[in-house]
């Protein structure tokens, strides 16, 4: 499982701020969320996604042992 969790936003449109999910690669989880969370599908485009703190292609796998951010965009300086 990885550990997904959700900032501001997110975490509102999710209704939770974090959970694990089993899906095995990042496209799969991007997917998942947007089905699973139809607020979040919504956002989910304009939202940093960071797998360990970087950024990565959709088709990056996804270990047990990873954390995954979802970050919206945020106003502000």
């Amino acid at each position: 499982m990885t550990r997904v969790r959700y900032f501001a936003a997110a975490e509102e449109a999710a209704g939770r701020p974090e959970e694990d999910r089993p899906e095995t690669t990042l496209g799969a989880l991007r997917e998942a969320l947007a089905a699973d969370y139809p607020g979040l599908g919504g956002i989910l485009p304009r939202c940093a996604v960071l797998v360990d703190g970087e950024r990565r292609d959709d088709d990056a796998a996804l270990g047990d042992a990873e954390t995954v951010d979802v970050l919206p965009p945020f106003a502000g300086g």
